[in-house]
């Protein structure tokens, strides 16, 4: 009798829904085994792991009622054997008994599986292999800047979603529509920056760096290399004033703006032309300023989105850092990568830097060609008593393109602009240009001496033993020191 009652869950759909999941199940088992044994890590490993196999096994369980329903309802229309309104269940029957117990067992596992893939699928989806190597094109750029960051210890979703479930849901729904882009080929080339709908960073960013334990300044000492035969050497020492307690009623200094509350308007979606900037003094006013030049309206202002200024507003690019290629040279220099002594060398590799080339591979063929037919060239006897520090500074130098360019994503060092300093970008004179001017006439001003003071600056036109009050420009610019702006000449990335 059980036979004939149990008949109709014997059919090709549902047997080939329970081999389905067992596939799944087994699959899952099997390449989590020799990942842990193994130790490797890859990306669409895991999307197997967590996504594909996991699938199988669900449609497989689906299938297999599925197949059931379908049998019963066909074994009920034909009326070829009696079959009851609800399955039946004798536990004295051992046969009934034994398949009962195998399938409580089979769905514990199977939930187990799935259960286990589901908390490792919502792991993988939090890690940097998930967002910066799944999509590898895409993300290149994005994630070659973060393994060499200050933050390569820092997961992605720790900065772009945060804690609490509100954000995790609102950032994953935008990665669906971003998972669709990059299937139908429909994502912008560079990825437009900055995001609109990105966290706030003091939601964020300030889970380790919390303004209360600012402190009031730091050393910095900036090493420079002129692009001349010797590669001249400079040195300037700067004590940053980050500044004391933003709260406290005489704070100062760089950090602040984190004290108050400002707001500022944006003209354009990079944010780096500011006409109108708010700030609420402790008193509870609010003071204005306008730019002197083409100001908005105050129906312009009213009408405009007024963003809280925030930590992202200056630390745009605390991660993904591109730097220019003149800095790259100055930093190899210092650390012994490159050999100084090599005549030209930072103007030669600057210069086949800054050249545009269609793939990465052009560009190694074209800096390893363009050094070595220089000094062997220019340099006939050196490039054979040098030869091996000029190989060490062609693989550098390909390695500085390696990190701040990306042809195929349309990426280089100055794509996006990095707000920290004014060097090679507007940065802080995008508001501190000494021409944000308030209804009162009070001026957001330029004074070097807000955010820096020269502690100590060595250069040629310097004689030894003198000290040194303020910024010395290398070369005599006149007034130009104090009225143009650093980025409006070093923005081609040569200094």
């Amino acid at each position: 009798m059980w036979k004939k009652l149990m008949g109709y869950s014997y059919n090709l759909i549902s047997l080939a829904g329970f081999v389905l999941a067992i596939a799944g199940a087994g699959l899952i088992v099997v390449f989590l085994a020799i990942g842990i044994i193994t130790g490797v890590e890859n990306p669409y490993l895991g999307i197997l792991i967590y996504f594909v196999f996991p699938g199988m096994l669900i449609l497989g369980l689906l299938i297999v009622p599925y197949g059931i329903i379908r049998t019963r309802k066909k074994m009920l229309r034909e009326g070829s054997v009696e079959v009851p309104p609800y399955p039946v269940l004798d536990l004295n029957e051992p046969r009934q008994r034994h398949r009962a117990v195998f399938f409580v067992l089979a769905t514990v596992f199977f939930f187990l599986i799935i259960a286990v893939a589901s908390i490792k699928g919502y792991e993988y989806t939090e890690s940097t292999m998930f967002c910066g190597k799944l999509c590898h094109t895409v993300m290149e750029p994005e994630y070659v800047a973060w393994s060499g960051s200050p933050h390569a210890r820092v997961r992605c979703a720790e900065c772009h979603i945060g804690p609490g479930a509100e954000w995790f849901v609102k950032t994953k729904l935008s990665g669906l529509r971003q998972v669709y882009k990059v299937i139908a080929g429909t994502y912008p080339t560079p990825i437009e920056t900055p995001i609109p709908d990105l966290r706030p960073a003091r939601d964020t960013c300030e889970g380790c760096h919390w303004p209360s334990k600012f402190y009031a300044g730091k050393q910095k000492v900036f090493y420079h290399y002129a692009l001349d035969e010797r590669n001249t050497p400079r040195e300037i020492s700067l004590l940053l004033k980050l500044g004391r307690e933003p709260k406290a009623p005489h704070a100062e200094g760089i950090h602040w703006h984190i004290g108050k509350e400002v707001r500022y308007v944006a003209r354009d979606p990079k944010r780096q032309d500011i006409p109108y900037v708010a700030v609420l003094e402790t008193d509870g006013r609010v003071t204005e300023y306008f730019a002197d030049e083409n100001p908005l309206s105050p129906e312009a202002v009213r009408k405009a989105e007024k963003r809280l200024m925030d930590c992202i507003d200056c630390h745009n690019r605390p991660t993904h850092i591109y730097r220019a290629p003149g800095t790259e040279m100055d930093e190899n220099f210092v650390s012994g990568r490159i050999d100084p002594s090599l005549p030209f060398i930072k103007k030669v590799s600057v210069d086949l830097l800054s050249k545009s080339y269609k793939t990465r591979d052009e560009a190694f063929a074209a800096i390893d060609a363009g050094i070595h037919t220089y000094y062997r060239e220019t340099y006939p006897e050196l490039s054979r008593s040098k030869a091996v520090a000029i190989g060490q500074a062609v693989t550098h130098v390909q390695d500085i393109y390696a990190r701040n360019f990306f042809p195929v994503m349309k990426v280089s060092w100055n794509t996006h602009a990095d707000n920290i300093g004014h060097f090679h970008f507007p940065g802080c004179f995008r508001c501190h240009d000494g021409r944000h001017r308030s209804r009162e006439g009070k001026v957001i001003s330029k004074d070097c001496n807000l955010c820096h003071s020269v502690l100590d600056q060595k250069q040629e036109n310097i004689p030894p033993g003198t000290r040194v009050t303020g910024f010395v420009h290398p070369i005599d610019i006149g007034d130009a020191v104090e009225t143009t702006g650093c980025y409006e000449c070093h923005q081609a990335g040569a200094m």
